[in-house]
């Protein structure tokens, strides 16, 4: 996920799918390693949950999806599914040979996309990219949500700031007109008030003339 999350998918995808698969069983993820280099994904494996967490912390934008067993010797598989959750929000399988309906639904609640039972079929794993692609679709969507939101908020301001400059012309008018106001004041006192002087009459006579 070049770039954070709402980057493009690359041309090739879902080839290069990068896959992190945690088993304590090494049979098993002999496997599973070899069924998911056949769809052209890349592959890492790891035996105990600890070493997987380890690897996705150092690493937060080196794979693209998690898949696990649910019984794991160093812990549980349902905390590392809150764990990885919580610290990368990462797309999370859990798969187990125990289908109990109890466990599928608290993997699901927990926040694992899908549960897959082993033995897994081939089909099961050349569709995990679609796990992959509707994340960063979401992602991509809420993204818009959020630009759009702040365009809102953006022009929201903008007329406030409008706002603002009509109160500021008001303001001006209100200010020109008390001038005005004082100056016809001025002229009536000038008027009326006989204190005030007043320019001498002239008066045409002789010598003017």
């Amino acid at each position: 996920m070049d770039n954070g999350c709402f980057s493009s998918p690359r041309r090739d995808f879902p080839a290069g799918l990068r896959v992190l698969v945690v088993d304590d069983d090494p049979t098993w993820l002999k496997i599973l390693e070899k069924m998911l280099k056949k769809c052209n994904y890349e592959v890492t494996t790891c035996c105990l949950a600890r070493h997987a967490l380890n690897l996705l912390r150092e690493r937060k934008d080196g794979y693209d999806i998690v898949i696990s067993d649910v019984n794991m010797p160093d812990m549980d598989g349902f905390k590392l599914l809150e764990l990885v959750g919580l610290e990368m929000d990462l797309p999370f399988i859990m798969m187990s040979v125990d289908g109990e309906t109890s466990r599928v639904m608290k993997g699901v609640q927990h926040g694992a996309c899908d549960y897959l039972l082993k033995p897994i079929r081939m089909k099961e794993l050349r569709n995990i990219w679609q796990h992959v692609f509707r994340k960063r679709i979401h992602e991509a969507r809420e993204f818009e949500s959020f630009e759009s939101f702040e365009n809102i908020h953006l022009m929201r301001n903008g007329s406030e700031q409008s706002d603002d400059g009509n109160l500021f012309a008001v303001e001006d008018v209100t200010s020109t007109k008390k001038r005005k106001d004082a100056d016809n004041k001025h002229y009536d006192k000038e008027c009326l008030d006989p204190s005030f002087t007043k320019k001498a009459r002239v008066v045409w006579s002789v010598d003017l003339h």
